[in-house]
């Protein structure tokens, strides 16, 4: 989901799906080991939260499914006199191996990652059901 400031916040929500290089679109380090799926999320662009350094999400074994919730706040300018947001919640279902159509809502994932925050500080967001 993306909302930003010039179109009055209202929400536009994408559905994407891809391979390696959509996920290196998104910032995600794709690799293997064996038959394990290796998913590091890589600093990006963000201006809220801020990340240093490379975080590993999960580790998929063959037929698993892992989800990673996030959201960031980004900047349009490099200006501090005009600053303009925009915002991304993400929703990411990744699996190790070949899905069913139905794969990602037949089941839980085997692994969920939450990194959804307030996006001007303050308390972690608390998880919704």
């Amino acid at each position: 989901m993306l909302a930003d400031e010039a179109a009055g916040y209202v929400r536009n929500d994408q559905v994407a799906s891809g391979g390696v290089d959509r996920a290196r679109d998104l910032d995600l380090w794709l690799s293997t080991e064996g038959s394990a799926l290796i998913v590091d999320r890589l600093p990006g662009l963000a201006a809220y939260p801020r990340q240093t350094g490379p975080a590993r999400l999960f580790v998929l074994l063959p037929g698993q499914i892992g989800c990673y919730r996030a959201n960031f706040r980004f900047t349009f300018t490099t200006c501090a006199c005009n600053p303009s947001w925009y915002y991304e919640d993400w929703l990411l279902l990744i699996a190790n191996g070949q899905m069913r159509t139905d794969g990602f809502i037949s089941r839980k994932p085997d692994h969920d990652v939450d990194h959804r925050v307030h996006l001007y500080g303050g308390s972690r967001r608390p998880r919704q059901q």
